[in-house]
C-alpha cells in the first residue's frame, strides 16, 4: 500500500508518544521532513505526496537510532532556533529553546545602542550571535571558544546564514584573562558549561553519551565559569556595558551575588518561557563610578 509523507509523520509520531519522547509531535516532522526533503513550514500538502519503500525504511531506521539515545538534531544535521536552521555536529552543543531568553534580551538591548560591539563567549555552534547579528543591521559579532571544531562550526553557520561580514570567530579560554587585543564590547553575552558534578550525574544519556562534555561541565558547583568571567572579563566591557549570563535552574541566585561582588551595577534575573530563572543581566559601572 501506498505510503503518502502525512501518514509517514502520523507513524512516526505514534511511534515516539508511544514511547515517551519529549515533544513527539516536533521529532515526528522534522524526522519526516528531513528524509522527504519536505518543507516542514507547508504540511498541508504531506497528504498528496507518496513515498518510495526506501524513503520510508530511511525514516524509520533514523527513528531507531534516535529512540536508541542519538540526539535527533545530530542525525539531522541541523536544528531551528530563533527562527534560523543552524547546522549542528558532536562538536558543540544542540542550540536549546532556553537560550532564547537569553538571546531575546541581548537582542533589545544591541538594538539600542549605535553599531554595537557584542561578543559571544562560550559561543559553541554561534547560534546567539548569529541570531543577534539577524535582527541587528550594524551590530558586530567576535564569537569566542576554545574549541576550534566549535569555532569551525560557528564560522560555517555564519557563511550559511549570511552575516559572515559582520562575524569575527576567537579562539581563547573564557577561564583566564581575555587577550589584550580583543578590545571592549558594548556587550558580553556568554552561555557558559554549567552542569555541576552532581547535575552530571542525572544528565540523560543522549547528553552525556553525544554532546560535548567541556561544553557542558563548569566545575564541581557548576560556577567556574561565572566566577573567572566576572573576575577576569569585565575589562572588556566599555563603561556602561552590560553582560548577559544564561545560567542553570537553580543558579541564579550565586550568579547574582558574583556580579555584585564584582561591582556590577543593576543586576537582574529574567525568566523564560516556562517560568524559570534563566538570564542574569549586569551593567558595567560607568566612568568615573
Amino acid at each position: 500500500m501506498a505510503t503518502t509523507i502525512n501518514e509517514l509523520y502520523l507513524e512516526l509520531f505514534k511511534r515516539f508518544r508511544q514511547e515517551g519522547t519529549p515533544s513527539p509531535s516536533l521529532e515526528a516532522r522534522e524526522l519526516t521532513a528531513f528524509v522527504c526533503h519536505a518543507d516542514k513550514k507547508r504540511t498541508a500538502g504531506w497528504a498528496h505526496i507518496y513515498l518510495d519503500g526506501g524513503t520510508i525504511g530511511e525514516a524509520h531506521a533514523l527513528a531507531d537510532r534516535y529512540l536508541g539515545g542519538e540526539p535527533l538534531a545530530y542525525l539531522l544535521g541541523e536544528w531551528d532556533f530563533y527562527g534560523l536552521t543552524f547546522q549542528v555536529t558532536p562538536a558543540a552543543l544542540i542550540p536549546r529553546s532556553d537560550t532564547e531568553a537569553l538571546c531575546e534580551l541581548a537582542i533589545r538591548r544591541a538594538q539600542e545602542v549605535m553599531e554595537p560591539r557584542v561578543l559571544d563567549l562560550c559561543c559553541g555552534s554561534g547560534c546567539i550571535g548569529i541570531a543577534l547579528l539577524h535582527e541587528v543591521e550594524d551590530a558586530s559579532v567576535y564569537a569566542a571558544d576554545l574549541s576550534e571544531d566549535a569555532l569551525l562550526l560557528a564560522v560555517e553557520n555564519a557563511r550559511r546564514l549570511g552575516v559572515s561580514a559582520r562575524f569575527r570567530p576567537v579562539r581563547c579560554n573564557a577561564l583566564v584573562e581575555p587577550p589584550s587585543a580583543l578590545g571592549a564590547f558594548h556587550m558580553i553575552v556568554c552561555n557558559p558549561p554549567y552542569i555541576s558534578k552532581e547535575e552530571f550525574k542525572m544528565l540523560d544519556k543522549s547528553v552525556v553519551n553525544y554532546e560535548p562534555r567541556m561544553a557542558l561541565y563548569g566545575g564541581p558547583d557548576g560556577l567556574d565559569f561565572y566566577r573567572s568571567i566576572t573576575r577576569y572579563w569585565l575589562e572588556a566591557l566599555v563603561p556602561g556595558g552590560m553582560l548577559y549570563f544564561e545560567c542553570g535552574w537553580q543558579q541564579a541566585e550565586p550568579v547574582v551575588e558574583l556580579c555584585e561582588r564584582a561591582g556590577l551595577l543593576d543586576v537582574c534575573v529574567h525568566e523564560d518561557l516556562s517560568g524559570i530563572q534563566r538570564v542574569v543581566s549586569a551593567r558595567a559601572p560607568r566612568a568615573g563610578r
